[in-house]
């Protein structure tokens, strides 16, 4: 009998790497945000405040889940005054 360990590894070998990779950096994005609003102690609702956003966009972001266009990590970049992705 497989354990739930076992299942979700042969689950994650089936994944493309190029599907990995992109998980990776969203969720490094995302990371890198949070940890600019902690530096500066911004709760989600000032950032978004701040950028004229809704609240839950920025949940959005802070999920991992969110595929940013280069448009949103400009804004975010230039926002917090330092980049966000090295390319």
């Amino acid at each position: 009998m497989k354990t739930m360990k076992t299942s979700f590894n042969d689950m994650l070998a089936a994944v493309p790497p190029h599907i990995q990779k992109e998980v990776d950096l969203e969720f490094a994005i995302s990371n890198k945000i949070n940890d600019l609003m902690t530096k500066r102690g911004l709760s989600k609702l000032e950032f978004a405040q701040a950028l004229g956003k809704r609240p839950s966009e920025v949940t959005k972001w802070l999920s991992g889940q969110h595929n940013f266009t280069i448009r949103t990590i400009s804004l975010l970049s230039t926002f917090f005054g330092e980049k966000l992705i090295n390319v």
